[in-house]
């Protein structure tokens, strides 16, 4: 059966590609595409413990079965089109104009968190960051997050964006919007998106210095997905796993 493959972040470096067209067996598993990047790539095993999978924009298991014509991303440590509370853009964020959509009468509180490009990282002075994501998944992914959100905590609305492409000091990365009733609500949302954003969504950034540039390091996968990764590849059962990219 026939896959495409796609690298993000430090792995595209890695393979020298963002995408690849990859042949196997038809009772392959994700295991099995990891495995012939790992032979072929022997530096992707730095990275077999802080990497996740997804098929079809979904995360997945190394014992996950594939089928002819499925999309497999290989997702280093991550950085978090528009939908009805999320959008990614390369565009500018206004943060004024979103807060001024979201508000209502009935709100008592708008809280406002904004990602901002700051100028040292690593005790040197940064030029500029670039962004790049995983999209289709990673609007998926935030729209999800959005609608937990709005489950899990006594909150009216939210808005979430996230900029992608090169990114100058002092410009916004990242805007959430959280409307409610009341002021604690928002605040425990808005702070449980960010940080849930930076763990699961699939975007990275890559840091600009005077004398080189990285790609940032930062909070792991959760371990359900990271873990599983590991244990494939060690053939140890249970052997830990982390590592990703902060915004």
């Amino acid at each position: 059966m026939q896959l495409r493959i796609l690298f993000f972040g430090v792995l595209k470096e890695l393979a020298g590609r963002d995408t690849d067209s990859l042949i196997l067996p038809d009772d392959s598993t994700l295991a099995d595409v990891l495995s012939h990047y790992q032979n072929n790539m022997p530096q992707l095993r730095n990275f077999s413990a802080s990497i996740a999978m997804s098929i079809n924009q979904e995360y997945a298991g190394p014992e996950a079965k594939l089928k002819s014509g499925d999309e497999i991303a290989l997702l280093p440590p991550v950085s978090g089109g528009s939908t009805n509370h999320a959008a990614i853009t390369r565009d500018p964020i206004s943060t004024q104009e979103i807060l001024n959509q979201l508000k209502r009468p009935e709100d008592g509180a708008t809280v406002v968190f904004e990602g901002i490009v700051r100028n040292h990282s690593r005790g040197r002075r940064t030029l500029y960051l670039d962004y790049e994501a995983y999209e289709e998944m990673a609007l998926k992914q935030m729209e999800g997050l959005v609608e937990q959100a709005l489950a899990q905590f006594e909150i009216r609305d939210v808005r979430m964006v996230h900029r992608l492409g090169r990114l100058q000091i002092g410009e916004t990365s990242v805007l959430i919007v959280v409307a409610s009733a009341h002021r604690a609500a928002a605040f425990d949302a808005c702070r449980w998106l960010i940080d849930t954003l930076k763990r699961t969504v699939p975007i990275w950034k890559k840091e600009y210095f005077e004398d080189g540039a990285v790609w940032a390091d930062g909070e792991p996968f959760p371990a359900e997905l990271s873990r599983e990764v590991s244990r494939e590849v060690s053939g140890t059962p249970g052997t830990p796993a982390g590592g990703r990219a902060s915004k």
